[in-house]
């Protein structure tokens, strides 16, 4: 998921719940522990429980953003908070466990009656929607809305551009089929069936073994398509879980409100305990952490963490014991475009590697607090991680003697001049990018720094082929959290070539091995876990041995949870960010 969640984000060896309930919370909860301030919180106690455990319904919900979101529409965003956000608004056909802990990994069911019932090779899955379910004007929900809500959200570029791509990729007809914008015949792509309202079968033109947490996407929460307006849908979103919007301004914020038409009957995982909840776009991050800190905000919606200017004052004095430091299942890298010269030559892109100062790049971002130095492009926390590092230097602290040998290798013995990308509107990021800048410059590589703001950094920039290739952005600074916690689910929309998009991609390397690309299909179709888990750490070599990805940071959020936040939990499913699911506030 794009950490912008996404997002990020995230079958395996994590368990799947079997059961259709899940509203009871991890075994480790004690119903102990409080918000931020009281004299029993703990540093770090919402990593395996729920903090401030409360039933009390009523009260607004507050978040703020500093960015903007890509988009609030759950068929239009690849956003990691607003893959967790959205789920308050939209259901979907499977969901993660909203609990403490390793529970908040379990895949169980939304408006899906149980898990999917795939076929013994993995290629058809077949769905039974829970009877009962309506959207905010009481309409019952169908299976036909969920298909058209995959139809729209994943073909249909020319209006929504911003999602994954991974229904497109591997149904049937999914490469030929224009969406439902073009394609105007009833019954749509014919690889999605509806035999009755309450029946969905996906059939693949390969096994997945990883379905159930692809139905976890928000791109499975149903829209009716006479309310759909493209790009403008956003603008009104008709809801399907227990809130709907109020109001909406783009760029701005939102209200969102009690959805009378939500019943609790047909919904096993959500509470709903908030009368309202606000979100509020475009604040300055040093407001919303001073909002955290003196206790009139709920949470800071990006979920990465305070600012690092804030994290002094955090980690020393009172405040330690109201902050969590979660591995975000994510990694910041520097991507190597290999269309963009001299990076086309393999010995470029290691002398990159091998000359970065990757504990530089970790104390500008804040230090050990938020992340530890990477040798891979899987993070500890994914199924599949394997360690390993092919480019080992003292400390990591860069090699320039190595780094120089490849500069001659690939033809450039005094280095050259690229451009360096970074998020503007990211401090963590331009000081990484710095860090980075002045590594380069240690062994002849000119970086010039050139930065975007956050909310069209894929869609207007580096995820356009175009726009890279004639702006020479040779070297691109980024951050991926896994679409869900396998290999998989992290891997394959940063380097599978298939991934590669006229606009908002994330394989910005635009890395098409066709060595990678087959492996990668080959692990997915493997109804083998044992394997599949080997497959991903093998893979993420091969990725490694093409040295056009330098991992930097396994990334931590040092988040803070104010005295007003109740029943506040980590949830790794959502790149390390509490669960949005569960949070109330007392106020």
């Amino acid at each position: 998921m794009k950490t912008r969640k996404a997002t990020a984000v995230l079958a395996t060896a994590v368990v799947l719940a079997l059961g259709a309930s899940a509203c009871s919370g991890s075994k480790s909860d004690s119903g102990k522990g409080s918000g931020g301030g009281a004299k029993d919180a703990v540093a770090d106690a919402a990593l395996t429980s729920i903090v401030n455990k409360s039933d009390k319904k009523g009260g607004t919900a507050s978040y703020e953003l500093s960015d903007v979101p890509d988009s609030l529409d759950p068929g239009n965003t690849y956003y990691g908070w607003v893959q967790n956000f959205s789920r308050l608004y939209g259901r979907t056909l499977t969901s993660f466990k909203p609990a403490a802990g390793k529970e908040g990994l379990e895949v169980v069911p939304d408006l899906a009656e149980s898990l999917g019932k795939p076929s013994p090779d993995a290629k058809t899955w077949t769905y039974k929607l829970r009877p009962g379910v309506k959207f905010e004007d009481g309409t019952p929900i169908s299976s036909k809305d969920i298909k058209y809500a995959i139809e729209r959200s994943n073909f249909a570029p020319e209006a929504l551009s911003n999602g994954p791509t991974y229904f497109k990729a591997h149904l049937e007809g999914g490469d030929k089929y224009q969406g439902p914008y073009k394609d105007k015949s009833p019954e749509g792509i014919k690889s999605i069936e509806t035999p009755d309202d309450q029946t969905i079968v996906f059939h693949l033109k390969d096994p997945f073994a990883d379905f159930d947490y692809l139905a976890t996407f928000s791109q499975t929460s149903p829209v009716p398509q006479k309310a759909d307006k493209g790009a403008d849908y956003v603008k009104h979103i008709v809801a399907t879980g227990p809130y709907k919007f109020a109001s909406y301004e783009d760029g701005k914020g939102a209200t969102l409100e009690r959805n009378p038409q939500w019943d609790p009957k047909t919904d096993p995982i959500r509470k709903a305990l908030p009368d309202k909840i606000s979100i509020k776009f475009k604040i300055l991050q040093r407001t919303v952490d001073n909002n955290l800190l003196n206790d009139s905000l709920t949470v800071d919606a990006a979920g990465t963490g305070v600012a690092p200017e804030t994290q002094p004052k955090v980690l020393d004095g009172k405040y330690k014991k109201q902050t969590d430091s979660p591995y975000a299942g994510a990694l910041s890298y520097v991507g190597l475009n290999v269309h963009v010269k001299p990076f086309d030559n393999i010995h470029c892109r290691k002398a990159v590697q091998w000359g970065i100062d990757k504990v530089s790049v970790q104390q500008a971002q804040g230090g050990s607090p938020k992340g530890d130095v990477a040798s891979t492009m899987l993070p500890p926390t994914v199924n599949g991680y394997a360690k390993f590092d092919l480019y080992p230097t003292q400390n990591s602290a860069g090699d320039i003697d190595k780094a120089k040998d490849e500069l001659k290798q690939c033809g450039q013995p005094n280095g050259f001049e690229t451009t360096l990308t970074a998020r503007s509107d990211r401090p963590a990021e331009m000081a990484m990018a710095t860090a980075v800048q002045a590594s380069m410059k240690k062994i002849g590589i000119n970086a010039n720094i050139k930065t975007f703001p956050t909310g069209k950094y894929f869609t207007n920039f580096v995820g356009v082929p175009d726009y890279v290739h004639s702006h020479n952005l040779g070297m691109i600074m980024t951050a991926w959290g896994a679409d869900w916690p396998t290999g998989f689910g992290f891997l394959d929309q940063i380097v599978n070539g298939s991934a590669i998009k006229p606009s908002g991609g994330n394989n910005v390397q635009e890395l098409d091995d066709p060595q990678i690309n087959k492996a990668l299909n080959d692990a997915i179709a493997n109804t083998d876990a044992t394997a599949r888990a080997k497959a991903w750490g093998d893979i993420d070599k091969l990725v490694l041995e093409n040295a056009s990805a330098v991992p930097l940071i396994y990334r931590k959020n040092l988040l803070f949870r104010p005295e007003n936040a109740a029943n506040v939990t980590v949830t790794q499913a959502y790149l390390g960010m509490y669960d949005y699911l569960l949070m109330s506030s007392s106020k």
